[in-house]
């Protein structure tokens, strides 16, 4: 039941690690693995979900919005977070 999981984080693209991170969310729900697999689970888990929200922080500076010129004409500009 548990997805191949990769050494390396930073290979996984958001939905990979979201995707993974759901397999073993319900591992551990069902608690079916022994102890010590559940624990290593659950670390690779909270590593999935800092990886999930670091590709979401990068997401959210990309995103543009669409701004009405004075002359009524869209363009874009660089969103403003803060």
């Amino acid at each position: 039941m548990s997805a191949p999981q990769s050494s390396s984080l930073s290979d996984l693209s958001f939905e990979q690690a979201l995707a993974e991170l759901e397999t073993i969310v319900r591992a551990l729900e069902s608690g079916q693995s022994p102890l010590e697999q559940s624990i290593a689970q659950y670390e690779r888990g909270a590593a999935l979900k800092a990886h999930c929200e670091s590709k979401l922080a990068a997401a959210r500076l990309r995103v543009e919005k669409i701004v009405i010129g004075n002359g009524g004409e869209p363009s874009v500009a660089p969103a403003e977070f803060g």
